[in-house]
């Protein structure tokens, strides 16, 4: 009775106070959490704005997406060689952009490691004095992990969609091309909302952790845009730490299945969209392909942004650009992959060889 009623109450604010004092900027937040509760009735009275959607459409309830439309988007196909390649990095900081990025970075992951409830470092330090301890206090199960995993996807597609917006925008200011930037900044976007979606067929979040993701993709997007209009160069750094703070949560997850300390994941597939999206072959389509897809993507990522603060922001995108093929390069797999980034001065040498070899 007492749920009946908070629920009851909630769908009174959410349909009929607030679309009454909310603008219209502020009304898809409403639409996201009454997503998280049951359609009601109207008894009758108007609604002031829908929250039907297409699958609720009983003339469009027949379609489906196209599996072969990607957006132009593909994900690369990655060898099981290449992605047990990938290691926990770190690049050292050696200006201070660098240094406030990595301050931003060790900010954040606090504020994440305590609305997840898990300390990584204190969990090792206490588990080499007291494993029992450890394993009491910071005990991580698949439940635990599937929530930090939405709150750390929720965010991550946030970069690349501003610095891809903001290039845009400027690109149609100054009347120039961009030289390949916007592309690269989307596609990453996109491939985080992908992890996002894929972790959300584990779990649906109820309206606390609806809240709390609103607030801090609304917060989070917009110091992001200030920041990025400021200094590219620092939030490229920061997205590239971000990352490897990434690649080593998804290190651990996987170190704690192989350990079999999450029994849920050891023989459960993968989703069907993850299947798709991943070109996951018959075999190989089980939670750790999965988890070992998404680190390798992470592991992209750090090296993309890294390589993306080492230049200038009017230098050309290497990852847009056309190289040799026998030449090492920047490439959208993980053929020839840098884990720390490419320098610009490595990337100038490289090109200079490529167009004496051209010439010649």
């Amino acid at each position: 009775m007492l749920s009946t009623t908070r629920h009851t109450g909630a769908k009174i604010l959410c349909t009929t106070t607030l679309p009454r004092l909310a603008t219209t900027q502020l009304r898809p937040a409403v639409v996201v959490l009454l997503r998280a509760t049951a359609p009601i009735p109207t008894h009758g009275r108007l609604r002031t704005f829908s929250t039907t959607s297409i699958s609720q459409n009983p003339q469009l309830q027949h379609l489906k997406i196209n599996p072969e439309y990607a957006g132009g988007w593909h994900h690369p196909v990655y060898t099981p060689e290449q992605m047990n390649s990938i290691k926990i990095a770190h690049r050292e900081c050696e200006t201070w952009s660098d240094w406030v990025a990595l301050a931003a970075v060790r900010l954040l992951r606090s504020v994440f490691d305590f609305a997840t409830g898990y300390r990584h470092d204190k969990a090792i330090a206490l588990g080499q004095k007291d494993p029992a301890a450890a394993a009491q206090k910071y005990l991580m199960n698949e439940e635990k992990w599937i929530t930090r995993f939405i709150f750390l996807e929720s965010i991550a597609g946030v970069p690349g969609m501003v610095g891809g917006m903001v290039r845009h925008l400027h690109s149609l200011r100054v009347l120039r091309r961009d030289n390949g930037w916007i592309a690269t900044l989307l596609e990453e976007s996109q491939n985080e909302r992908m992890h996002l979606l894929t972790f959300l067929e584990f779990r649906n979040p109820g309206l606390i952790m609806r809240m709390f993701l609103l607030a801090g993709q609304g917060a989070f997007f917009n110091m992001f845009f200030i920041a990025y209009l400021i200094s590219p160069k620092t939030c490229h750094r920061f997205v590239g730490y971000l990352e490897e703070e990434a690649v080593i949560t998804y290190t651990r997850t996987i170190a704690d299945l192989e350990a079999g300390k999450l029994p849920k994941w050891e023989n459960m597939e993968a989703p069907q969209i993850a299947k798709e999206y991943f070109q996951l072959k018959p075999g190989q389509d089980k939670v750790k392909d999965l988890l070992m897809q998404i680190r390798s993507d992470e592991a992209k990522h750090r090296e993309v942004n890294h390589t993306l603060a080492n230049l200038n922001k009017m230098d050309m995108n290497p990852y847009a650009a056309q190289w040799p093929d026998e030449v090492p390069h920047p490439t959208q797999s993980l053929e020839w992959i840098k884990q720390t980034g490419w320098e610009r001065q490595e990337l100038a040498k490289i090109a200079e060889k490529t167009s004496v070899a051209v010439k010649e």
